[in-house]
């Protein structure tokens, strides 16, 4: 069976539906996955994330390798079972960290020499190294190490940036075809364009990994400082040259807006730390805007208020109450608020995936924004 399949594409419409295949579960799309740094999201439990719906998440391979490293992994038999999962896990590379640790590494030819952030211990980072952990962690969908370009950045350097790109990636696919048949159909190696905000370079990117024939392909660099215009445009412009066949990954971006723009765009996939670091600062997803729960008009809310969605957290809890938490520092107002949030973003895709199918995408996106939006 096919790694992905498309499953409702309108030839005047780019946005699409689709499911991606692993070993472990079948994840509808487009998809939006919640951030699992170290193998678990904050402050819920996997069985929450289960409870919810979520197929799969995103993990990071630089954070596992420093902790809890490669050898307790790989006596637990992999991330999955070291963390009781039993759905998809896609691992970063751990390239975009090294980029914002500009202060702690150091790239050359062969790969990155960094200091941990943790202890300043130096480490070294080789793109065939960067496979390897990804074996161990035992993730489905598996990243190649890439160079984030800076914004903004001069062509000059971007242009570097991409060349270096280009080697890492061909070498993470060779090292990945070394022992591709005791991991067929377990694990896939997506590439990741780059090139900034530079048409001509992203061209280049694609073309170039084309050739090299990935199981997905990502594009990266963007989401680091330029305007969401600019982040559109270039992401429109990947979308018409990237194959059609193959799932596209726009990493680092998911604020229910973004959202809306990059999947009409064709984008399948998309992660983002936005909903569960909100949540942990009191701020609540609805249909028709967000809620700050910290809010004073919140001390005396003991109405369950209408969030447009079956929120199991505010059919229960009052806002006066979730604020009261928040108030007195207790643990569990980070977790029901981030319950919550997730519970919105699993919905929001949901409704994302009907109305493609019912060809109503457009009539869907301009009635969320007009609530979400003017509420703000």
């Amino acid at each position: 069976m096919s790694f992905f399949q498309v499953l409702c594409h309108n030839a005047a419409l780019k946005a699409r539906t689709g499911k991606i295949i692993t070993s472990h579960s079948e994840i509808p799309t487009p998809a939006f996955l919640p951030i699992g740094t170290l193998g678990s999201i904050k402050a819920v439990s996997n069985s929450d994330l289960e409870a919810i719906g979520y197929k799969i998440f995103l993990a990071n391979t630089y954070h596992l390798y420093l902790r809890p490293g490669t050898e307790i992994l790989a006596n637990a038999g992999g991330l999955h079972k070291f963390i009781n999962w039993n759905y998809s896990i896609l691992t970063d590379s751990g390239g975009f960290q090294l980029y914002s640790l500009a202060s702690l590494r150091k790239f050359n030819g062969d790969g990155i020499k960094f200091s941990s952030h943790i202890d300043g211990s130096t480490h070294f980072f080789t793109p065939e190294d960067i496979i390897d952990i990804q074996r161990v962690i035992g993730s489905d969908i598996i990243m190649p190490l890439d160079v984030c370009s800076e914004f903004p950045v001069s062509k000059s350097d971007a242009e570097a940036a991409l060349n270096i790109t280009h080697d890492w990636e061909k070498r993470c696919l060779e090292r990945f075809k070394l022992n591709k048949s005791e991991f067929e159909g377990k694990q896939y190696l997506f590439s990741i364009n780059q090139g900034s905000v530079f048409k001509d370079l992203r061209k280049r990117s694609i073309e170039f990994l084309n050739e090299l024939d990935f199981d997905g392909n990502a594009i990266g660099g963007l989401a680091v400082g330029e305007e969401n215009e600019i982040m559109y445009e270039i992401v429109d412009f990947c979308t018409d040259i990237l194959p059609f066949e193959k799932p596209r990954y726009l990493m680092g971006v998911g604020t229910p807006e973004n959202i809306l723009n990059v999947v009409e765009m064709g984008i399948d996939m998309f992660d983002c730390v936005i909903p569960t670091r909100n949540a942990r600062h009191g701020r609540l997803y609805s249909f028709y805007g967000e809620i700050n729960i910290k809010s004073s008009v919140n001390k005396y809310n003991f109405d369950h208020i209408d969030v447009g969605f079956d929120s199991t957290v505010l059919k229960i809890h009052s806002l006066s109450y979730l604020r009261h938490l928040f108030a007195t520092n207790e643990p569990l107002a980070m977790r029901l608020a981030t319950i919550h949030n997730l519970e919105f973003y699993f919905e929001f895709m949901n409704r994302i995936r009907c109305s493609i199918e019912q060809n109503k995408f457009a009539e869907f996106k301009k009635e969320f924004l007009n609530n979400y939006m003017n509420s703000k």
